[in-house]
């Protein structure tokens, strides 16, 4: 049996080698899920992937299931109550974002009809496909990733830096990072545009 080859950063442990392998870089055109993600994003500023995976079942508990027309609801005592749940990534400024982003998602759902039409607008409707080698050939920023930074920020959104936005894009399909090598590379490229860098 041939021996499956992964992106290198998606070995070890299980709950990683899981998400790679059925998530990330996947394109993803639901709002909820994707209003997950840019909270979960936010959340991993300074942090590992690993430590927001590890907690993502806690978050989606504390957060009512990332329904962002609960989170935009939320007052001071429930922000209180969430600095205080151990589950989670407990950073004010974070939890206090979550809040400020679902409702900025909110007026972007009404303006353009969802959030997905505006996110996947940066990329033409189609994923960014890089075929890159080796993990340091990844950029950790582009040109689209820097102008939904400043669109997102334009907007009201908080930790939403280019960095962040990128690593978003990689995760909801609109990059397509898995290296060349990875069994994942063709099965989510579909029909990307190629962009060598």
């Amino acid at each position: 049996m041939r021996e499956i080859k992964r992106c290198g950063w998606a070995e070890q442990p299980e709950i990683l080698r899981k998400y790679h392998d059925t998530e990330w870089g996947v394109p993803l055109h639901n709002d909820r899920k994707l209003f997950e993600f840019l909270v979960l994003e936010g959340m991993q500023a300074g942090l590992s992937w690993l430590c927001v995976l590890n907690k993502r079942e806690n978050f989606r508990r504390a957060f009512d299931r990332f329904y962002p027309e609960k989170v935009a609801r939320y007052r001071r005592p429930k922000i209180q109550s969430l600095l205080k749940d151990a589950g989670i990534i407990r950073n004010q400024l974070k939890v206090e974002s979550a809040v400020t982003n679902a409702r900025a998602f909110l007026k972007v759902q009404e303006e353009f009809g969802s959030f997905q039409r505006f996110m996947w607008g940066f990329v033409d409707g189609k994923p960014l496909v890089h075929r890159a080698r080796r993990l340091k050939e990844l950029p950790a920023r582009n040109r689209e990733s820097d102008a939904l930074s400043k669109e997102l920020i334009r907007r009201g959104f908080r930790f939403v830096g280019s960095t962040i936005c990128y690593a978003h894009m990689q995760a909801t399909g609109m990059v397509n990072d898995h290296l060349l090598s990875c069994f994942r590379h063709a099965k989510t490229a579909g029909a990307g545009a190629y962009n060598s860098g």
